[in-house]
């Protein structure tokens, strides 16, 4: 063939070529660009309404959606909620008869004490009372409790109204009387209302429990599975009681299929920094 007629050939081969050369580099601009936008991405908000099987088929749905894995996104702590400190009287006298309890309660294993000194679990109680100051009348007097008509009075660490709103009423280092057998390791978060059912169905309510519940469990480096209900206590692995009588006490408040749900909202909520 002469190079006359060659000339032509190669001029479209090499047209080719580039147009190859294009379409690839288009190509990789293209996903370099879809890399960008999906970095930049804010990440979605938590389903904190979601059940487990909810939880369960919106994950499957998006995977579904994407075909891929979601980029990883940064971690961020939580930020403390706004919390209202309306302390209950704690003085020398309560501290001291603490102390008396812990000695009753705990004393084969620590060193009584009215202090709080390592959380490992977080309670979840409803207060069976109409109103945060109900709730506040019912753990500010020292007095015996109705039940087990022991001292010091019951307490808890923090009270969420219907409203929103988070009231803490003893400091975290000191030791409350609110579930028995984890006293010594647990802080207590107390729902104003009625049910396990009116307290997940409050949204006002549960967005409250489940910020003040995510900060601090990151904050105190709890697991998951230590946030329970009061009715789950037996089960827990750091449930120590040496009063015999005592050793199989528990309320009905949040039932394991109840906090399932709760749990499962708490995950959805976002891990810890």
């Amino acid at each position: 063939m002469t190079p006359a007629r060659l000339a032509p050939r190669i001029a479209i081969l090499l047209l080719v070529a580039a147009c190859c050369a294009l379409s690839t580099g288009c190509g990789e601009a293209r996903r370099a660009s879809i890399r960008q936008t999906a970095a930049l991405a804010p990440a979605a908000a938590p389903a904190a309404a979601l059940s487990e099987g909810d939880a369960a088929s919106a994950s499957r749905s998006a995977s579904a959606t994407s075909g891929a894995p979601a980029p990883a996104a940064a971690v961020r702590a939580p930020s403390e909620p706004r919390i209202i400190w309306d302390p209950i009287p704690f003085g020398p006298r309560r501290k001291a008869e603490m102390i008396a309890y812990a000695r009753r309660h705990y004393g084969s294993f620590i060193t009584p004490t009215y202090r709080l000194v390592h959380p490992h679990v977080i309670v979840i109680h409803y207060t069976e009372t109409p109103s945060f100051q109900a709730t506040y009348n019912t753990f500010a007097p020292d007095v015996p409790d109705p039940e087990l008509r022991e001292l010091p009075g019951t307490c808890a660490h923090f009270v969420i109204d219907s409203s929103g709103a988070i009231h803490q009423l003893v400091s975290l280092g000191v030791m409350c009387r609110h579930t028995v057998g984890l006293n010594w390791a647990a802080i207590g978060v107390e729902h104003v209302g009625f049910s396990d059912q009116q307290v997940l169905s409050d949204r006002a309510q549960m967005s409250a429990s489940l910020k003040l519940v995510r900060w601090l469990r990151c904050g105190y480096h709890i697991a998951l599975r230590d946030v329970i209900g009061h009715n789950e206590s037996l089960s827990s692995p750091y449930h120590r009681e040496d009063v015999p009588a005592l050793r199989t006490q528990t309320h009905a408040d949040l039932k394991r299929a109840d906090m399932r749900i709760y749990r499962t909202r708490l995950a959805l909520a976002g891990p810890c920094g």
